[in-house]
């Protein structure tokens, strides 16, 4: 019995110190998927703020628009690509030193014909 004296405080140590190593990996990952998730919403924005510009309903540049749309979201517009009233947006943010893109196309809504 006296062999055995403080193996349950090597494990709860061991067992604390697993905790404590998963939570410090679990978090930032959830952190960069929620900064990614946000990065995909507001190039769908961008890429809309643009494809209505581009259709005349908002005065401006399509991609001058996205650009603008995109900044107030912390984006960075990589690509913007107008082919009549689609526009193709690509923007990025830096996540935890890593570069992250995401694309979205918009154009004018169906007539209703289609």
């Amino acid at each position: 019995m006296r062999g055995q004296r403080g193996a349950g405080t090597t494990l709860m140590i061991g067992l604390v110190a697993t905790v404590v190593a998963l939570t410090a990996l679990v978090i930032p990952l959830y952190w960069a998927l929620s900064v990614r998730h946000a990065l995909a919403g507001a190039t769908d924005a961008a890429a809309l703020a643009a494809a209505d510009t581009a259709s005349g309903l908002v005065a401006g540049y399509p991609c001058g628009n996205a650009e603008r749309l995109a900044a107030v979201n912390d984006a960075h517009i990589e690509e913007c690509a107008v082919d009549g009233r689609i526009v193709t947006v690509t923007a990025s943010r830096r996540i935890l030193g890593i570069l992250v893109t995401t694309s979205a196309t918009a154009g004018p809504p169906p007539t209703g014909t289609d």
